[in-house]
Formats: C-alpha cells, sequence, structure tokens
C-alpha cells in the first residue's frame, strides 16, 4: 500500500487556538521530481491517510484513476464539512511535530485562517514525485538571492581596520584593490577628489568640506552667523583671523587692559590647516604672536582660551562627537550616541606666565598627550586617558547634574554649526557635481571636537574633516620595540559608527526608501530634546530581532528637528540666490555681470542704488576678499564676499534695527521678484523685462522675415538669436535685436549692460 503526503503550513500569524478545525482539504494532482519525499517519515498512525478520506489506497488501473480524479473533484464541494472534521483533529494533534511532508498519491490543499497553504505532490504508478519549486518560492535554490553591498576601500587609510571589521559585520563584500564595475559605496581617506573617475554610487567624502573646515573658513562661517544671530551663535569662542586681523585683535588687547589692568586674558593660537594639535599655542600679548613663517605669514585663528572648564579628577577634557551628514539637499544630520572623552595628563590649573608652555595640561588633543608619561591606556570605558562620553555623562548624572539638557544644548550646537556650513558646502558640491552631469552622492562623518566649561556650557574647539577612525594604538612592549594593540575604547565607539553609516547608507533600503530600524527621524516636535539613558557604560546595547544586528547607535537630529531651526537658514537662502546666478558649470565665482543680472531681476537699483554704485560695491569687496584669499584660484565675488555684499544691500534697503530683520526682508524681496514670469527662464540668463520685450520683437521679426523669403529658412540657423544660456548670451542676443530695430524701427529705448 502506497502512503499520501499531506504538507501542513499553518499560518501563525492570522490563527487562532480556535482556528484549528477551520481547515480545508482538496485535491491536486502534480509531478513529484524532489528526491526528499522517499526521506519523508512515516504517517503516524493517529493521522488518517487520504485513502480513509477519499478511498482506497492500493494502486488503480489508469482509467480508474482517471475516473476517480473527475468524481473526486466534484464530492470534494459535497463533503467539505465532514472533511473539515476528520483532518482538522489530526492536523492540530500533529501540527507541531515536524509534520512537513508524508508520502502519498494525493496533494491536500489546506485553508487556515483564510490562507492556503498547498503540498504538491502526485504518485506515478508506484513512485511518489514532487513537482519542482517555482524560482520565486521561498527555498529554492534557483531563487535570486540578494545582491551584496560592495565596497571600495582602496583609498581608505587610516579607517580601515575599522572599515574592514564593520563590512564583516553587515556581510557586504569588500574591494581592498579597487574594481573595474562600478562599486555601490567608495570610502576614502582623505576627500572626494582621491578619485575622480567615479561616476555613479556613493561617496564618504563632500566637495570643498576639507576647505570649509579649516580654522579661517570654519570661523568666518560662524560669524556671519553671528552677525545674524549673536544669541544662538554663542558657543564658538571669540575669533581673529591673523595676518589679516592682526590690529585688530592688538587694539582688542589693549582695550581689555585699559578697562581692568588686573584682567589677564588668555588666547590661544590655532594654524589655519594644522592637526592633531600641530603648531597651537597660548599667548597673553600680541606681541607673542609668530607670524613670521618664510616669506610669508602663515595664516591662523587666535581664540579666547576657556580658562574655566569642567574637570573631572582635576584633569581638563574634551569631548569628540562622530556626527554623519547623510545629505545637503535635504539637509540630514545624524549624531552618534556614543562618543569619546580625550583627557590631559597633567592636573588642570588656570593658566597663567609660568605654565602656558605646559601642553599636557591645556590642550586636550590625543596625538600629544599620548606622548605623555602619564597617559593611561585603559580597557575599561570609564578609566583612563580615554573613556566613553556615556561613562561621563553617567558620572556627571550620579552628581546630580541634567544630562538631559547637555545632551540638548550639544545638539543644537551640532546642527546650528552644520547649517553654519552647508551654503558654502553646496556650491562646492555643484561645482565638481553640477545638475544633469552623471556622479555620485555623498555623505561624511565629521569628528565635533566640544568643550563643557564649568557651568556646563559646550563651547566648539573645532570640526575635522577626516577624524581619526584608529582602533589601535602604539604600545611599548618591550624597551625600544613597539606594536599596534587594539583598543577596546576605540573599537566600541568607532565601529559602531562606521557599520551603521553604512547601514543608513545601504542602496537597497535608500532605493525603496524603507530606512534602517531604529534610525530616528519621525516628524518634528516643537520643544522635544534627544536623551540617553544615563545607565552603566558597559551595558551592550540590544540586536535588532532580525538581522542580528545591534540598534543604530546614530540618531537623526535633522530634517527632526527643522521647525527648531529653520529660522536660522538665512544665508542658506542667498546661497540659493548665488547659485541661481553663477550661470557656468563648474564656476564658483560670481562676475561683474552676472551681479548686475542679479541686481536688475530682483529690482534693487533705483535712485538711492543706480548702477554706478552697484558696481562700485562689487569692486570694493571683490577686491578685499581676493587680498584675504591667498589660495584663490579664480577671479570674481565668491559665497561670502555676496554674503558681504547682500547685508550692505539689505542695511540701505530696510530701516529694520536688527540685520537679520533687514536680510529676512530683501530675501523676500528677492524670491517675489524671482517667482514671476522670470521663473521660467535660467536666472543666470535673465535680462530685463525691457530686454526681454525687445527680444521678442526681434525673434517676431525675423520670423516674418523668413516667411516673406523661402530661402532664408537656410539661413535661419545663423540670424537667429542665440539662446539663453549665460549672462554673454542675452548681451549677443539684445545685440543683435538692437541693430535690427535701429535698421527699421529706429533706436531702442532700452538699458542695456555693458
Amino acid at each position: 500500500m502506497s502512503d499520501h503526503a499531506v504538507k501542513v503550513e499553518p499560518d501563525h500569524t492570522t490563527a487562532s487556538s480556535g482556528d484549528k478545525d477551520n481547515v480545508v482539504v482538496t485535491e491536486e494532482l502534480v509531478l513529484d521530481t524532489s528526491p526528499a519525499a522517499s526521506l519523508s517519515p512515516p504517517v503516524p498512525s493517529c493521522v488518517p491517510s487520504a485513502a480513509g478520506v477519499q478511498g482506497s489506497a492500493t494502486p488503480l488501473a489508469s482509467k480508474d484513476k482517471a475516473r476517480s480524479r473527475s468524481k473526486m473533484g466534484r464530492d470534494d464541494r459535497s463533503t467539505e464539512g465532514k472533511v473539515n472534521t476528520d483532518i482538522g483533529y489530526a492536523i492540530s494533534t500533529h501540527v507541531g511535530k515536524h509534520l512537513n511532508r508524508l508520502r502519498g498519491e494525493k496533494v491536500l490543499q489546506i485553508k487556515c485562517a483564510g490562507r492556503v497553504m498547498q503540498g504538491k505532490q502526485e504518485t506515478n504508478g508506484n513512485s511518489t514525485h514532487q513537482r519542482p519549486r517555482d524560482r520565486h518560492e521561498p527555498g529554492n535554490k534557483h531563487q535570486r538571492k540578494k545582491k551584496p553591498v560592495t565596497v571600495d576601500t582602496s583609498k581608505a587609510k587610516t579607517s580601515l581596520e575599522a572599515l574592514k571589521m564593520s563590512i564583516k559585520q553587515l556581510k557586504w563584500k569588500e574591494f581592498p584593490l579597487g574594481r573595474r564595475a562600478a562599486c555601490d559605496i567608495y570610502w576614502h581617506g582623505t576627500s572626494f577628489h582621491d578619485n575622480d573617475h567615479i561616476v555613479s554610487g556613493q561617496v564618504n567624502k563632500f566637495p570643498g568640506m576639507i576647505e570649509m573646515l579649516k580654522k579661517i573658513n570654519l570661523s568666518r562661517a560662524l560669524r556671519t552667523m553671528h552677525e545674524l544671530f549673536p544669541e544662538e551663535y554663542n558657543f564658538y569662542p571669540r575669533s581673529w583671523i591673523l595676518p589679516d586681523e592682526y590690529q585688530q585683535f592688538s587694539a582688542q588687547i589693549r582695550g581689555l587692559k585699559d578697562s581692568d589692568a588686573a584682567a589677564h586674558r588668555t588666547f590661544i593660537v590655532k594654524p589655519d590647516s594644522g592637526s592633531q594639535g600641530e603648531g597651537i599655542y597660548l599667548i597673553r600679548e600680541a606681541s607673542e604672536v609668530r607670524l613670521a613663517a618664510g616669506s610669508q605669514a602663515r595664516q591662523a585663528v587666535v581664540q579666547e582660551y576657556v580658562q574655566r572648564p569642567l574637570l573631572i579628577d582635576k584633569l581638563k577634557f574634551d569631548i569628540r562627537l562622530y556626527v554623519l551628514v547623510k545629505a545637503l539637499e535635504p539637509l540630514q544630520i545624524y549624531i552618534a550616541k556614543e562618543g569619546l572623552t580625550r583627557f590631559c595628563t597633567e592636573p588642570y590649573q588656570e593658566p597663567n606666565q609660568k605654565n602656558l608652555s605646559h601642553v599636557f595640561m591645556h590642550l586636550t588633543n590625543y596625538s600629544l598627550n599620548v606622548q605623555s608619561d602619564n597617559f593611561v591606556h585603559s580597557d575599561s570605558q570609564s578609566t583612563g586617558s580615554k573613556r566613553t562620553f556615556s561613562s561621563v555623562l553617567y558620572r556627571l548624572a550620579s552628581k546630580g547634574v541634567d544630562i538631559k539638557k547637555v545632551w540638548s544644548d550639544v545638539i543644537s550646537l551640532v546642527i546650528k554649526t552644520v547649517i553654519a556650513l552647508v551654503p558654502e558646502l553646496k556650491v562646492h558640491y555643484q561645482a565638481d557635481i553640477p545638475p544633469g552631469k552623471p556622479g555620485p552622492t555623498c555623505f561624511q562623518i565629521l569628528g565635533f571636537d566640544i568643550l563643557l566649561t564649568k557651568n556646563l556650557k559646550p563651547v566648539l574647539l573645532e570640526v575635522n574633516s577626516n577624524p581619526s577612525m584608529r582602533i589601535e594604538h602604539e604600545q611599548e612592549v618591550a624597551p625600544g620595540v613597539f606594536e599596534y594593540v587594539s583598543s577596546p575604547v576605540d573599537e566600541d565607539v568607532k565601529v559602531c559608527v562606521i557599520r551603521d553609516t553604512l547601514r543608513l547608507m545601504d542602496p537597497g533600503l535608500n532605493k525603496h526608501g524603507h530606512p534602517p530600524p531604529a534610525g530616528g527621524g519621525g516628524a518634528a516636535q516643537q520643544g522635544t530634546v534627544i536623551t540617553t539613558k544615563a545607565g552603566p557604560p558597559d551595558k551592550a546595547p540590544e540586536e535588532e530581532p532580525g538581522d542580528g544586528l545591534p540598534t543604530l547607535c546614530l540618531k537623526q537630529v535633522y530634517p527632526k528637528y527643522t521647525k527648531q531651526f529653520q529660522y536660522l537658514c538665512l544665508v542658506d537662502r542667498i546661497a540659493t540666490l548665488f547659485l541661481r546666478f553663477l550661470g557656468i558649470k563648474g564656476n564658483m565665482r560670481l562676475g561683474p555681470t552676472a551681479f548686475r543680472t542679479f541686481i536688475r531681476c530682483c529690482k534693487l537699483s533705483n535712485s538711492n542704488l543706480p548702477m554706478a554704485s552697484v558696481d562700485i560695491l562689487y569692486i570694493d569687496i571683490t577686491r578685499r576678499w581676493a587680498a584675504s584669499t591667498q589660495d584663490s584660484r579664480e577671479a570674481g565675488m565668491g559665497l561670502q564676499a555676496f554674503v558681504e555684499a547682500f547685508f550692505q544691500l539689505a542695511g540701505r534697503r530696510s530701516k529694520a534695527a536688527l540685520l537679520r530683520d533687514q536680510v529676512a526682508s530683501l530675501l523676500e524681496v528677492c524670491e517675489a521678484h524671482l517667482d514671476g514670469p522670470l521663473s521660467a527662464l535660467p536666472v543666470a540668463a535673465a535680462v530685463s523685462l525691457e530686454d526681454r520685450r525687445s527680444l521678442s520683437r526681434g525673434r517676431a521679426m525675423a520670423r516674418e522675415a523668413s516667411k516673406l523669403s523661402p530661402s532664408s529658412s537656410s539661413s535661419s540657423s545663423t540670424t537667429h538669436p542665440p539662446p539663453l544660456c549665460s549672462p554673454a548670451a542675452p548681451r549677443r542676443a539684445v545685440s543683435h535685436d538692437q541693430r535690427l530695430q535701429r535698421s527699421r524701427h529706429g533706436p531702442l529705448r532700452t538699458n542695456l549692460e555693458n
């Protein structure tokens, strides 16, 4: 007697305990080619066979089998209730005992809570065969597997080991020597231009980020925002740019001495392109500034020194937070919930003339303090010269400090700083990857160095475009013998940051719009803050039930908190105007013609501001910025110079007391004019309304002339005005129309630019 097979797949998601009897058995004849059928366990004696339900299980003649098939199809509908009772009891008894395949001639379809699950088998004589699975059925070896994400790490440097660990945890595919075919993600070690031949995928660097995060450019960007919002941008120490502002700095020190002879302020000098504490020193007199560096003065920033920092174990420390800028348009910012705290190796004392040169007391840079004999490498997250930020928060919370307020202030500082950087970054981005040109998208991890004052106010020290992602340190294992050993604190923090950055940039998730779990987001709510639990620092994170990975260590803060910070985006709106009038792809400077076009399109020229004054304003500001920017490679007005000109125009036009109100009023005027009829044309090619009318008349007359002269159609391409694609094109077009109009209707009364 041949056996019968029943494939049972109950729907646990929809079927309750009361649905066990709601089973419908139907019959289906299929071909079985699976060898697994012969390995199926025998039918338990308590489970009725198909013979007990449908008839005898003995081999039948082919004619009898054909008759029985058609008959059974009709009988099933009439005896459905009886079959439900018999089979339902058997399935409810043995559904949990690995009853996956049973031998048999018939195949039973089981309906459980409205869902149909079917086993597909058929008897062919005395042998049992199973139909091949469909390509899209689960478990099929031919089913298309998800392609692993490919990562090109050939340009990675200090982050290589942490990157390799992250890729391995994600089960992605690494190409350490590069790849001829395009990869999904390119991990660069220094800048966006480490590989200039990328036309697709994602790169972990933004164009222009290195330039923007140099000390001088960062100070200028934050100073501009401080002019607009002095209360919101008071987290950055007052700064002077050397050597350009050396006279102002000297006057500031003299003024302090005149007001209070007993006051002795301390200042810190930082080289513009310095890193890892190189070239940093403290001064108390302007004469102590070291300006000369060969034939050319070395550019630097001098700042007010924070004299009363928060101390732990009598040591000064700073915080390294990792921030992911996922996109610029729209702006997306993520902050790592865990960071590092780097401690000095000498007990802190307020600066005086004797201890100004004690770098191990005043400077928190890891690369400096690791050279001290007092530096402590520790495997614990809460001890040693490098600890986790959560361990410091836990210690502060134990002393009654409101760490929610601390976190809220830190996050506010990060968002405001990125908002100040974005306008210039957009200009660099459009110059390297113009709209319509194939190119990659970008993201970047930044390192924010933050100091807490004695009253727990966060102060921004600097922002690193290439924060170190090393997870090992050099240690002397024998006299004069050094080797790299793993640093558990660095590994716990940095591997999570890189791994979860890659998870957020997964092209599969981004393509379908499904963010990874626990990645933050949600609607912005007024007054909400991001907090972390002040629990024990060594507690391991919970795992995600789906992929076995820990929850994301990166928390989205923007656009989640857009409502709280949207009013700060005035400079970003100015940058939008700047980009619209650039005109030429790859250009980062505004020429005089484009600046005059901006004035005309926004209708800013009047009796109080004639075009001659506009030209003088452009020349003065451009020359001053060209002299202060030593590495300028292009002539014209950059974004920062354009912002200064915009501020002056706003002050002339508006009578508001505050600069931000003046700027907001002028922005509304410009945006209102640009959103009018002229918005249909590229703004870089826009001309005045009078010029457009003359241009339209000229084109109409040219069309009439072509109708009268058939031969003119062949030369129409040479007589038709050139397309409006750049500021030069409108000039050529208007000049052509002017000559045409003068020859037929006399001179035009239009105000044309030179």
